[in-house]
């Protein structure tokens, strides 16, 4: 009977020593599961909201405890962390069409750059639930379409035109007003803006005739110059011209004064025979040569 029941005892011993094993392994990968699922990790450059998905509180159902960054531990049958990119977002949108104040139709293509406001991210995912594409494709995106139309309403077509800074500032100003009510805060906000293909005609015939009166006005200026110019240089050589003249009269009256009485004396001398006149006047008398009138 010792040796039947010895045997007997001996084949169970390694059985139980495997589904000892077995279930040591079950729990071990089954506390790694259960420890991956309870901890997350919020990057630096995100911020986590930690929230219950259900209690048995109807105060704390679906509640959010706050934020979060780091290695973030939780239940995760009853607690999860929800995270939001704190770093700027970019979103270049598809056009879409507006109307101005006489019913012209605008063509919009707006590209928006943001960042979620950290203090506001609670109030975001209480209110929305939702991702940032989400956020970007729904409440971003009807916020500038109103944006938009708002302001659009306040211009005329060639007022928009006109004042096109103007307008998108007015645009800027009130987006910006919408989206940080709600915690997201706008870096940038630019716009390209098509008018109707009328109006686009029109703006390019006036810029055309703008363009061929500065034309004319240069040409015209440029004429004038030219005469100007030609005036000028022939005022100069008249004037040149008369002051050359005064100076060569000038110079032929002064010879003149100064070589007449030469002249006239060397032309008498030269025409003198030598002999003294019969009568000669001057300061003291007349003088009568005697001689000559005895013979």
């Amino acid at each position: 009977m010792a040796k039947t029941n010895q045997s007997s005892v001996t084949p169970s011993a390694p059985l139980s020593t495997i589904k000892w094993l077995f279930i040591t392994f079950v729990v071990i990968i089954a506390g790694a599961l259960l420890l991956t699922k309870s901890c997350t990790v919020v990057d630096s450059g995100e911020i986590g909201i930690k929230f219950h998905k259900w209690s048995s509180s109807a105060e704390n159902y679906g509640g959010v405890e706050g934020t979060c960054k780091g290695w973030v531990f939780c239940n995760p049958f009853t607690t999860e962390v929800f995270t939001y990119p704190t770093y700027i977002q970019r979103k270049n949108y598809e056009a879409f069409n507006v109307n101005a104040k006489d019913a012209s139709t605008f063509q919009m293509d707006p590209t928006i750059a943001y960042r979620i406001n950290p203090e506001k991210a609670c109030d975001i995912f209480v209110k929305y639930r939702k991702g940032v594409e989400d956020l970007e494709n729904g409440y971003i995106r009807t916020c500038i379409y109103e944006a938009y139309r708002t302001c659009a309403n306040r211009y005329t077509s060639d007022s928009l035109m006109s004042s096109r800074a103007n307008f998108e500032n007015d645009v800027r100003t009130r987006l910006e007003k919408s989206l940080q009510a709600e915690g997201f805060i706008v870096e940038e906000f630019t716009s390209q803006i098509t008018p109707p293909q009328s109006l686009a005609q029109m703006i390019n015939e006036k810029n055309a005739a703008v363009q061929s009166a500065l034309k004319a006005k240069n040409k015209v200026a440029e004429a004038q110059a030219n005469a100007t110019i030609k005036i000028a240089e022939a005022k100069g050589a008249a004037e040149a011209m008369q002051i050359k003249a005064d100076a060569e009269a000038y110079y032929n009256r002064t010879i003149a004064a100064s070589l007449s009485p030469m002249i006239v004396q060397e032309d008498w001398i030269e025409k003198w025979d030598g002999k003294l006149p019969t009568v000669a006047s001057g300061n003291g008398g007349m003088i009568l040569n005697m001689s000559d009138l005895k013979k």
